[in-house]
């Protein structure tokens, strides 16, 4: 909070509060990331918007049709953390403290999430435990109530400069996540 009112002085102009849901909560496909970025969706108040992670996310939804503009289609973006954590580093209380928000909205059938973190949060907030689900880049999950969740590293500028993750690999658990939405067309 302390950050928050911090930023709210500094930068009056910006969103610097919870932010929401982006897109469709009743679409097939769920993106959960780890957090609002500081100049990202705190500065925006949009998920992924404003900043190198969007960039390369909407970039990947664009190229497959699920977003136009910068605007999701047949996709929703949640975050773990709905606030500006400090340093990007939630506490556990925190992330906690989001996880009923998380579980309100996870309620489609393939969710992709972006980073360890993304994905404990929505293991839980989809009654699953984590021994039983562990995280790696591209694992697929079949979560008990029936969704699938895929992982994978989270879009961050630094896993895009470090390359452990490229373009590439994000296309590819998009993709797998676009075939599980949609079995029919296989």
């Amino acid at each position: 909070m302390a950050l928050r009112n911090e930023l709210r002085a500094a930068h009056p102009d910006w969103w610097n509060a919870p932010v929401p849901a982006l897109g469709d909560l009743d679409a097939p496909i769920a993106i959960v990331g780890l957090a609002p970025g500081k100049h990202g969706g705190n500065r925006t108040g949009r998920a992924f918007t404003g900043d190198a992670s969007g960039d390369l996310l909407f970039a990947t939804l664009e190229k497959f049709g699920l977003a136009e503009g910068g605007e999701p289609r047949g996709v929703v973006i949640l975050n773990a953390v709905r606030c500006l954590p400090p340093e990007n580093k939630p506490e556990p209380a925190e992330i906690h403290a989001c996880r009923p928000f998380l579980a309100a909205e996870l309620k489609a059938p393939v969710v992709l999430a972006l980073g360890q973190i993304a994905h404990q949060s929505a293991v839980k907030a989809m009654g699953g435990k984590l021994p039983k689900h562990r995280f790696a880049h591209g694992a697929e999950h079949r979560m008990h109530r029936g969704q699938w969740l895929v992982d994978s590293y989270h879009c961050s500028r630094y896993n895009q400069n470090t390359g452990r993750l490229t373009p590439e690999m994000l296309e590819a658990v998009v993709a797998r996540a676009i075939a599980l939405a949609r079995p029919e067309a296989n």
